[in-house]
């Protein structure tokens, strides 16, 4: 009775598995027979998708990661939005967050300053090769993958940044300060560099106003940085995502930014030429609707000047 009884539960167990098994494929399978639709952009993206689930399911025999960027191809083949890997999904080390968080912001910037639209098969390159460049790195023991897919996005981003000419920045409102509750902002800011060459971001958890670990490993970046060039001024900007009332954002937004100011006063950095701003959720790195968390608009911009 009790080898009976074993027996059921292996069974079981086995029946369990090969389901679990026969759905991973059936998804990437969708996947590969699906017919894309939208825009020039998601079907690159699916294209892209669909090439790298099946590369983990059947070379690296990675069923996890197979169906989830399955699962992100059959969205994009519907012709929905699909954004890059958030960098706090995954289990990195900081030196790595560092170089990812970057990586992801540059992204999103040509995204959306115009690069689905003007190099749709290069920018849908780009966001596949960033997600297995984060993907490949949180494993991080097959160098030659990790190296594959980082050059390559380094190359389609680097592409994407010769086409994509950002917008002048516009002056945004600053929201009224409250006694005892947001400190005083800096005049607002009219001229920005380049963010390839003079943008670093620290992002937020969720209604959140404290610098994290991540964070950290940012501006100890920025302090090298710092180190090498003259700066007249260092402008930190507070941003939000859309959850949440604005005018909440809006408060929350300059706490990002006076956090970060404090952090890198701390460390030595003159506070007399550090200026801080809040745009709340007026500017976003990634389109969303209002209500929606989104970890890429979480963040605060530091840019010299």
């Amino acid at each position: 009775m009790r080898l009976l009884y074993s027996g059921l539960i292996l069974s079981c167990f086995l029946s369990f598995s090969a389901c679990s098994a026969q759905q991973e494929f059936a998804e990437v399978e969708t996947l590969n027979e699906v017919q894309a639709v939208g825009s020039p952009f998601t079907r690159e993206l699916a294209d892209g998708y669909r090439a790298y689930a099946n590369y983990e399911m059947e070379k690296m025999h990675d069923h996890p990661d197979g169906l989830h960027f399955a699962r992100k191809g059959i969205a994009a083949a519907r012709g929905e939005n699909v954004v890059p890997e958030p960098v706090s999904d995954w289990n990195l080390l900081p030196s790595h967050i560092e170089e990812l968080t970057t990586a992801r912001g540059r992204l999103i910037t040509t995204l959306n300053f115009g690069a689905r639209e003007i190099a749709p098969s290069t920018a849908a390159a780009a966001q596949v090769n960033y997600d297995c460049w984060i993907e490949q790195q949180e494993e991080n023991w097959q160098a030659n993958e990790i190296l594959n897919c980082k050059a390559q996005f380094l190359s389609n981003i680097a592409e994407l940044e010769r086409m994509v000419t950002p917008p002048e920045p516009v002056d945004v409102p600053l929201p009224k300060a409250e006694p005892n509750i947001l400190e005083p902002i800096g005049e607002e800011i009219s001229q920005e560099m380049a963010p390839q060459h003079a943008m670093y971001l620290v992002f937020f958890d969720y209604d959140s106003a404290a610098v994290s670990d991540d964070g950290m490993g940012v501006l100890d970046a920025v302090e090298q940085e710092l180190q090498t060039r003259s700066v007249e001024r260092i402008t930190i900007t507070g941003h939000t995502d859309r959850a949440g009332p604005e005018s909440y954002n809006d408060k929350l937004a300059v706490k990002r930014a006076n956090a970060v100011r404090d952090m890198l006063a701390a460390n030595g950095i003159d506070r007399s030429i550090i200026q801080t701003q809040g745009a709340g959720e007026k500017d976003l790195l990634v389109q969303t609707e209002d209500g929606i968390r989104e970890p890429a608009n979480r963040r605060v911009q530091i840019t010299f000047h």
